[in-house]
């Protein structure tokens, strides 16, 4: 069973040196950081954070991570990413409780396009999981928070009642924030799996968008 007195991790990890390179806007109520890739593109990319918010200087990486790879990245809503970036093509990714919000959207919003929820918690997750888009999960051997037995009953659930496609994939020997919450240099161990995820999880978006 998962840690219910501790039920998100986040504590765990390394906080980056970063900057960013993008910048910092207001949407309605709404405050976001958005980056753009330096060539034009109707792609773009919700970046959903964990508990630490979008100030995070680990999410800001990973959204400008994306942004090299040729998406627009912003926290913020569908609207503003059609009308102020030009996105034809949205997808979403979200850490840890974010991760548990794309399991959501790829079950109700018709607007996105695909999906990659990393080490999102699935307890809860829709017994249907009947997906509109596809999506990938990525997990680590090592999460206190969710167990691989919740991960085997996710792939019976998904294999049972979903028609688009999906994968998950268990990285050996990885924690709760493997992906965002790791410095490479901090976990020399772990550097294989940490860029094996950033790799996949672009390559997922780029298969989709």
């Amino acid at each position: 069973m998962a840690n219910e007195s501790r039920p998100c991790p986040c504590d765990i990890g390394d906080r980056f040196d970063y900057g960013g390179r993008g910048q910092e806007v207001q949407v309605e109520h709404i405050k976001a950081y958005v980056c753009k890739p330096s060539t034009s593109t109707d792609k773009a990319v919700i970046v959903i954070h964990d508990i630490f918010g979008w100030q995070l200087p680990n999410t800001r990486y990973i959204a400008d991570m994306l942004t090299t790879n040729g998406y627009i990245e912003v926290d913020v809503i569908l609207k503003y990413l059609r009308d102020e970036c030009g996105a034809k093509k949205i997808g979403v990714i979200g850490f840890c409780w974010g991760g548990a919000a794309v399991q959501h959207l790829m079950l109700k919003n018709p607007h996105l396009k695909a999906g990659v929820s990393v080490y999102g918690v699935i307890r809860h997750f829709d017994d249907k999981s009947n997906l509109l888009h596809p999506t990938f999960f990525i997990f680590g051997e090592k999460d206190d928070v969710i167990p691989l037995e919740q991960v085997t009953l996710l792939e019976q659930k998904l294999k049972q009642n979903c028609k688009v496609d999906y994968e998950v994939k268990i990285y050996p020997g990885q924690t709760h924030g493997f992906v965002h919450r790791k410095r490479e240099d901090i976990n020399p161990q772990d550097k294989p799996y940490i860029e094996e995820g950033r790799k996949d999880m672009i390559n997922w978006l780029n298969k989709y968008l």
